[in-house]
């Protein structure tokens, strides 16, 4: 038995005649006819009813048929993951990243994208984490770059860095004084800006700091981003948070106002995420390569006196 013969009698399933199965296969019909005879031999059944007009599958025929479509399917895709593997940085790649991912990293690695895989399309979309895990298992998107365990046994993850959570304080505030901040000082404050709960930047450092929603807090910002949270801490309003690759993109004057945190210092794992039925493994090694030669080598490891959130 072999896949021509396979081939052969799906042909004649879908033709019902011998003639147009074998124009259909680029065979003789005499060709046609001996190879799926001897594959009835070797079976020990018949196939195709012979002496109906036209030509039909036996009852045993049409299971034969049946699984000889599956496994026609299974040989196909074989073909296509060697397919994807040769053609692996070409085409089109569907990427999605947090929104506290994206602003820092994505600047990063967009010149060494455009050099390194100049041939192959990239779509970026910002997603939460529940809205990436959803889009990789509904094969909506390709990868993507979130910061927690997916935790969903149809995807597979490769860690690339690691990154802390920094503190951003105004002037004014006693925090400013102060080399470190520490998780107990920031139970209380007044103004202090946080995601909108669905982030797991947000929920990441709550759970950390052992911080609550305070209904008396006088000014709420809904769907807020780090940047607008960042303006209002430059203007002496309430404290925020940041990630460690924000800090590479600022300048002298609003690095001052960077703090991180007391021993044990929160930090994030960032994680490239995959559908484990996904086939194109070398545009995966492409793409983490390209990541972490983008950051600091230092984030590769996790550091003394970081703590996994």
């Amino acid at each position: 038995m072999n896949l021509q013969q396979l081939e052969y009698i799906q042909a004649l399933d879908k033709y019902r005649h011998f003639g147009k199965a074998a124009d259909a296969c680029k065979v003789t019909q005499p060709t046609l006819s001996t190879m799926i005879q001897k594959l009835e031999d070797e079976l020990g059944v018949k196939i195709f009813d012979r002496s109906h007009q036209p030509i039909v599958p036996t009852p045993v025929g049409r299971r034969i048929l049946d699984q000889a479509g599956v496994i026609l399917m299974q040989a196909a895709q074989m073909h296509q993951v060697i397919r994807e593997e040769a053609e692996a940085v070409t085409g089109t790649l569907r990427l999605a990243v947090l929104p506290t991912i994206a602003p820092y990293l994505l600047p990063r690695i967009m010149p060494l994208l455009e050099q390194e895989v100049p041939e192959l399309k990239i779509t970026f979309v910002e997603m939460k984490t529940s809205e990436c895990i959803e889009a990789l298992t509904l094969g909506e998107v390709d990868m993507a770059l979130i910061a927690s365990r997916p935790g969903v046994e149809q995807l597979t993850e490769h860690i690339l860095y690691y990154e802390e959570f920094m503190g951003y304080v105004p002037r004014s505030s006693e925090l400013f004084g102060q080399e470190h901040i520490r998780s107990s000082e920031l139970v209380g404050k007044r103004h202090l800006w946080l995601l909108d709960e669905g982030h797991c930047f947000r929920d990441q450092l709550t759970k950390f700091c052992h911080l609550k929603y305070d209904p008396s807090q006088q000014l709420n910002y809904s769907r807020g981003s780090l940047e607008t949270f960042m303006h209002f801490v430059e203007q002496g309003q309430g404290v925020t948070f940041i990630p460690e690759l924000a800090v590479e993109q600022l300048d002298a004057a609003r690095r001052e106002l960077v703090r991180s945190f007391a021993l044990p210092r929160p930090t994030r794992g960032v994680t490239l995420v995959t559908h484990r039925e996904f086939v194109r493994h070398r545009l995966v090694s492409a793409i983490e390569g390209i990541i972490t030669r983008s950051v600091p080598q230092a984030m590769l490891r996790l550091r003394s006196g970081q703590d996994l959130v």
